[in-house]
This record gives C-alpha cells, sequence and structure tokens, in this order.
C-alpha cells in the first residue's frame, strides 16, 4: 500500500506539545549536520561525512513511538538516527572531532557511531550491514526483554544479497523488527530506478511480510506508520518493512556536489522540506510562531556553543593534537 500526505486536514496533529518537541528534534539534527558541514570545510573533521538533511522526518517520526527497551541500527548516514534516540549532541560533535569526550571517546568518527545506552547499537558503513545487526538484535529482544529492533538502510542496500538471507531469517522466526528503507531516490551517485528492478516493498512482501510505502517527509505519516509497524513487530506479529520515500539535500558524501542530479529536482524537493512542512502545520494548528521562532534562534545559539565547546576539547591521552592530525 501507498501513503502519501502532502497537505492534511486541520487537527493532523494529535499532540501539538509532542510535535512541537519532535519540530526542536529535526531542528537540532538540521542544524547539527549544518555545523558538520561547516567545520568538516574549515578542515577540523577528518575522513568522511555523510549528511541527513532532509531526511529528518525518518529518524525523528520513528524514534518518537519507541521504548525505552527498543534497539536501533543505523546508517553510515547516521547522524540524524543518533541524535534522534537521545545521542547527546555535544559528545556526537566531539566524536565527529575526533575527541576524547566523543560518544565513542573519538575513535570512531562519522561511519561508526554507536551508544547501547541511547539504544543505538551501531552505525554502519557496510551497505545493509544495520539489517543484519538488528535482526540479531530482535533475536535476542524476542527471549528477553521484549523489545523492537530497528533497522535503518538506504535503497541500495535491497540489492545486497545477505538482505534477503535477514527478510527470510526474520520473517521464519517472527522477530520484532522494523526495518526502514529510506529510499531518496540515488544509491551514491546513481538513481535507483537504473538499478534496481520492481518495486522496493515488493521485495519483502514476497516473502510475506507486511510492508508499506509512506511519505518520508512528513514526520505525522512516519510516525502514525512506525507506531503501527513497532505495535505489530512487538506483539509477535513478525517484521515489518516501511518504505519512506524521501531525499536528501546535500550530496551523497563530503566531496560529491550532486552534478548528477536533474536541474530543478533538488528545488522542487526543498519545497516539501520536512522541517518547514511541520512548522507550517503547527501554526495552522495554533502554535504561535513567536515560540516556534524562540525555538530557532536557541538552537542556534545552543549550537554555537558546542562548536566552541568541541574545539576546546583535548584528543584522545593516546596522541597528540599533532599525531592524530598527521
Amino acid at each position: 500500500m501507498s501513503h502519501v500526505s502532502d497537505k492534511p486536514a486541520a487537527g493532523v496533529l494529535d499532540d501539538l506539545e509532542l510535535y512541537t518537541r519532535i519540530y526542536r528534534q529535526m531542528l537540532l539534527i538540521r542544524g547539527f549536520e549544518d555545523l558538520v558541514q561547516s567545520l568538516f570545510l574549515a578542515g577540523e573533521i577528518y575522513g568522511t561525512t555523510h549528511l541527513y538533511s532532509g531526511q529528518e522526518a525518518i529518524a525523528t517520526g520513528v524514534a518518537s513511538v519507541l521504548e525505552e527497551r527498543d534497539r536501533v541500527a543505523a546508517t553510515y548516514r547516521g547522524h540524524g538516527h543518533a541524535l534522534a534516540v537521545g545521542v547527546d549532541p555535544q559528545a556526537l560533535l566531539d566524536e565527529m572531532l575526533g575527541r576524547e569526550s566523543g560518544v565513542n571517546g573519538g575513535r570512531a568518527g562519522s561511519m561508526n557511531i554507536n551508544s547501547p545506552a541511547d539504544r543505538l547499537i551501531g552505525s554502519f558503513g557496510i551497505v545493509g550491514g544495520s539489517i543484519a545487526a538488528a535482526t540479531g538484535a530482535a533475536l535476542a529482544l524476542k527471549r528477553t526483554t521484549g523489545g523492537v529492533a530497528v533497522a535503518y538502510f538506504g535503497d541500495g542496500a535491497m540489492n545486497q544479497g545477505y538482505v534477503f538471507e535477514c527478510l527470510n531469517f526474520a520473517q521464519v522466526f517472527r522477530l520484532p523488527i522494523v526495518l526502514v528503507c529510506e529510499n531518496n531516490g540515488y544509491g551514491e551517485y546513481t538513481p535507483f530506478r537504473s538499478v534496481t528492478a520492481g518495486e522496493i516493498r515488493a521485495r519483502a512482501e514476497v516473502m510475506g511480510v507486511t510492508a508499506e510505502t509512506i511519505d518520508g517527509m512528513s514526520v505525522w505519516t512516519v510516525r502514525e506508520a512506525a507506531g503501527n509497524a513497532v505495535a505489530n513487530a512487538r506483539a509477535g506479529d513478525g517484521p515489518v518493512f516501511i518504505e519512506a520515500l524521501t531525499y536528501r539535500f546535500a550530496g551523497h558524501s563530503r566531496s560529491d556536489p550532486g552534478a548528477y542530479r536533474p536541474e530543478g529536482e533538488l528545488d522542487r524537493w526543498r519545497e516539501r522540506d520536512p522541517i518547514a512542512v511541520l512548522r507550517a502545520q503547527l501554526e495552522a494548528e495554533g502554535v504561535d510562531a513567536t515560540e516556534l521562532d524562540e525555538i530557532e534562534r536557541e538552537m542556534t545559539e545552543g549550537l554555537e556553543r558546542m562548536r566552541a565547546d568541541g574545539l576546546a576539547a583535548p584528543f584522545p591521552t593516546e596522541l597528540t593534537a599533532r599525531e592524530f592530525k598527521d
């Protein structure tokens, strides 16, 4: 089935306080990614980075229905996933900067973040690796706490063989796992339609897995779909597959200007910016614009403090700053 909701009726946001917090969370993710990009361009971040800008509604919407006993496996585009489940933004930024105060002691970099205390079992540079990790977590959760595992992955992962091994295993053993395909239209630099046959969700449906295609630019649509999926998985109905249609506003990674995109494509998707869409809906339902402006101001100031604190933080004790940079 497919669900797209650009212009919902009034009253679609059932809890304005909750969605105002969600708005704040999405702003944090966008602002964090802008900060990471600026620090990378300034030569303060090494290795590579993959920004989540444009896809904020997915991680935030899914995280809003999870419980403490649940677990999340992220992709290499995982900053948004990490922030959405509660990883401390300062510790995450410090990790990007290779500092000792980073969430993984400055040694994980951008693509390998993990924070079990925040339910994040890992970010995976291997395409589709999150699915294998979440499948294992789901097996453990079924036998212990009754939690649900969530795997995020891109459309490109659906062409990886072991993904189908995991799907088959999860369905046969009715594992409590929600598989979230963030279909942003591109596998690195290649349009997914150029390399992917058929419909993505059909690859799950053929195994009997419940699957749905949704509007990944609408946080309330994501939240509704995720809520149903998590409830079904927790009830013992087995895996659920969600294909969330979205778009990344940045290139694939640090060195990609996105020149392969058709003219006007990015502009058309920016008209459906999930943050702007949510703000417009909040205002339409009675949230004062000045309150939302204040959230933006506080976020901007907070990110500037994070920048200063991150750059002032020490490198890991085994390395001097010079040795690290070399």
